[in-house]
Formats: structure tokens, C-alpha cells, sequence
């Protein structure tokens, strides 16, 4: 089989490297891929919003199935061009994904069919949400953008003074465009945040390793919220009896809501959970593999994903036995100094291995290219270096003595991936 994977990040590599393994597949292509993939995969300069361009290299190439990875084509229709042109697509079609790309959507839903999540309301004028603010008074504030906005859409404020100036900056200064000229206002939600992606035809929801991300650029939580700066699996907040609780109260809820609404998905549902003391809330969905979860989650898959894939594709998922290695996995993200702000791209970097120079390590790229037997910096994120191990100290251990290894100028990562899921087991 031939497959094409649009998208050109550590997502769309941990997907590759996959497939990869898949003894149905015989050639890998990507578009625009990067320069991790590009030892994997042939790429393509198509960008992966020019769903008529994709759609036509899909008829050049003329590959069996299509992969459609990253949220923006998703949002934009790219499922749905590719099906209506006779491809085997994985992913929601347009409809579906409106989950992820607005907020308000999303939480209208929950709203609906009584799936639990944090209080909210919804505002397209400043005034109003500054007068709303002041009433509740309640810090800290949850500001979200209604739209997609590469992982940043969301300004955790601390006081009065920040939420009135993020309320302004996103709706009046359209600081994410258009997807922020309408805002949710949601209230804070403490306990331990869980993802769990999972596979779904519409019919039936099968969970993956649920995982823990670490958003904040900086140690202790501290810092901007960035796409993920590491993560691991699996969660150790994730119990037998909170995913019994997700599946009952969450996970298939949400399926049967999308197909009351007459939208149903097909494709990697994300749930962005949150443990509180009143019970596991939906922070947020999306409608693709998370980046970086896709990087540990993976890599503990112990089926054929082109099998998976076809399945979910064909609604036939209930029909396949979907395995998973019973070993940690962590990620830990190596990001461009600056990142998530300004950054500067093409630093040489040196160290570097697909395999990290470590047995168990495997570096996964997000934001590179790769020119005359080198690799350059060519975004925030750069790569994530992950690693499997028995128990997740040893996957850590092993992540940090690769980390130790690779090297770019003002590299900049958080030392201090798992800790808060070590304190748990420990």
C-alpha cells in the first residue's frame, strides 16, 4: 500500500515511523514533511492547507490511502475533498472537526447532552466580557479563542488587570484573527490534566495510553502556554476507575452527541481531561492525534496501525483487536530559545541521530530540515526526544542522556518533564 501523511511535525513523524512498521505498507510519502520524515518518507512542497493541491498529488502519487493529521486541514474540509475524489481518508470530515475548531461548538454540545465540563459563557464584544469578569470576579480565568490558534488560544489569567487585557488583545486586537474575535469565558479547573486520544469510527471509541502533557515553556509549571513541551505515558492519574468513569460519562456520550447532531466522527477524537475533585471534566477536544502525546503514544502501540486506520475508515473497528506494550514512554521537547514568541530557524544542530545515541531513543522531528547530510532548526519546537523503558524513570533517564547529546545554539527545554507523574507513582 501507498500513503500519503499530510503535515510536517513530531505528529506526523511518530505517525510515519508507524506505518513504517505496518508489513501492508510499501511507500510513505508526506506533505510538506520535514527533515526527520524526509529519511522515511519521499515529501512533498505542498502545504498542508492547499487541499487542492494535496488532492491533486493524491491522483499523481495515486496512493491507497490518506492521512490528514494536522487541525487546519481538518477544519477546512481536506477529508472531505479527498473522500468526494474516491480516497481512503483518515480523519473527521469538516463537520465532524467543528468540534475542535470552535470552542463555542464544543461547549454548546456538552451543554446539551449534559457532558461534564467546566461553567462557560460565550462573548463577541469586549464590553460585555469585561462587565461579565467583574461580576464573577473569580480568579484565576479561563480566556479562550473560539477558533484554532496553533495551541495558544488560551490565556489563563491570574487577576482582573490580566483578563481585561487578554478579553481586549483577542477580541479587539484579534490577536489570533478571526478565531478570536468571539471568546468563551470559562471558570478554573484544578486537579491533574489527562489526555487520552482514541480511535473511533462513529460507532464505537477505543481509548489509547492515556498520556500527560506539560503546556507551560518554563520548570514548575511556569511560563506562556506553548503546543507541549514534552509528555508521557502512560498517566498515572488515569486509573482503572477514572477511565471507567470516561467512557460512561465522556467518551461515548460525545459519540452519540456527534451523531445526534447529525456529525458523525470518523477518525483520533482527543479528549483534554481534567481530574477535579467533583469528578473528570472535558477542558477540551480535538479532532485529531495530539502533538506532543502522538510522540509516547505511539510508540507503545503493538498493532498495525494501516490496520487501525482501514478500520476506522470502513467502520469496522469493532471488528479488530487493538494492542499496546505494557512499558512507559516519555517525550521531552527540545524548542528553539524564544519559543513560544519570536525565534530565530537555521541553526545547525549537531548530535544528531534518529536514534539519539542512546539504545531505546528515538528522536522524533517537529521543526527541522535537513540539507547536505545536516539538520537545521526550522521552527520552535525542533524535535522531541522520546523513549521507552519499563518504568518511566528509566524512559526519562533515557530521554535526558539523548537530550544531553544533541545541541543548538539557546536550545531550550524543561527538565523537569514527569516529575508530577513520578510524585504520583512514588
Amino acid at each position: 500500500m501507498k500513503v500519503l501523511v499530510v503535515g510536517g511535525g513530531g505528529r506526523e513523524h511518530a505517525i510515519i515511523m508507524k506505518l513504517a512498521e505496518s508489513k501492508r505498507v510499501d511507500k510513505l510519502y508526506c506533505t510538506p514533511g520535514n527533515g526527520g520524515i524526509s529519511r522515511y518518507a519521499e515529501c512533498f512542497d505542498v502545504k498542508a492547507t492547499d487541499i487542492e493541491g494535496v488532492v491533486a498529488l493524491a491522483k499523481k502519487l495515486s496512493v491507497d490511502m490518506v492521512v490528514v493529521a494536522p487541525d487546519d486541514p481538518l477544519v477546512l474540509g481536506m477529508v472531505d475533498a479527498l473522500n468526494a475524489e474516491g480516497f481512503m481518508t483518515f480523519g473527521p470530515n469538516k463537520d465532524a472537526a467543528i468540534i475542535e475548531g470552535s470552542k463555542v461548538f464544543s461547549k454548546e454540545l456538552m451543554k446539551k447532552y449534559n457532558i461534564p465540563t467546566a461553567k462557560y459563557e460565550t462573548f463577541s464584544d469586549s464590553a460585555s466580557a469585561i462587565a461579565y469578569l467583574k461580576e464573577q470576579n473569580s480568579y484565576p480565568a479561563v480566556i479562550k479563542a473560539d477558533g484554532l490558534a496553533l495551541g495558544k488560544g488560551v490565556i489563563i489569567a491570574q487577576n482582573e488587570e490580566e483578563a481585561v487585557e487578554a478579553v481586549k488583545s483577542m477580541i479587539d486586537g484579534k490577536q489570533f484573527g478571526e478565531s478570536s474575535s468571539t471568546v468563551v469565558i470559562e471558570e478554573f479547573l484544578t486537579g491533574p490534566e489527562i489526555s487520552v486520544l482514541s480511535f473511533t469510527d462513529g460507532n464505537v471509541v477505543v481509548p489509547m495510553v492515556s498520556s500527560m502533557d506539560h503546556k507551560r515553556a518554563l520548570d514548575g509549571d511556569k511560563g506562556l502556554n506553548t503546543g507541549g513541551m514534552g509528555t508521557i505515558a502512560p498517566n498515572p492519574f488515569y486509573t482503572e476507575a477514572v477511565a471507567k468513569e470516561c467512557m460512561e460519562n465522556i467518551f461515548l456520550p460525545t459519540i452519540k452527541a456527534m451523531n445526534a447532531e447529525g456529525r458523525r466522527f470518523k477518525g483520533c477524537l482527543y479528549f483534554g481531561l481534567m481530574a477535579t475533585p467533583k469528578g473528570v471534566k472535558v477542558i477540551e477536544y480535538n479532532c485529531r492525534f495530539g502533538d506532543p502525546e502522538t510522540q509516547v503514544v505511539l510508540p507503545l502501540l503493538d498493532s498495525d496501525l494501516y490496520d487501525i486506520f482501514e478500520a476506522v475508515y470502513n467502520e469496522k473497528l469493532a471488528d479488530i483487536d487493538i494492542k499496546w506494550k505494557n512499558e512507559c514512554c516519555s517525550c521531552v521537547v527540545m524548542a528553539s530559545g524564544g519559543y513560544p514568541q519570536s525565534y530565530p530557524k537555521g541553526l545547525e544542530m549537531s548530535g544528531m541521530d534518529d536514534k539519539g545515541q542512546v539504545d531505546g531513543v528515538f528522536v522524533y522531528h517537529a521543526g527541522t530540515k535537513y540539507e547536505n547530510g545536516r539538520f537545521y532548526t526550522n521552527g520552535g519546537r525542533v524535535i522531541g526526544v522520546t523513549a521507552t523503558g519499563e518504568t518511566l524513570q528509566k524512559a526519562l533517564d533515557k530521554s535526558y542522556a539523548a537530550v544531553d547529546k544533541i545541541s543548538f545554539e539557546n536550545a531550550h527545554y524543561r527538565k523537569d518533564i514527569g516529575a508530577r507523574a513520578l510524585a504520583a507513582i512514588n
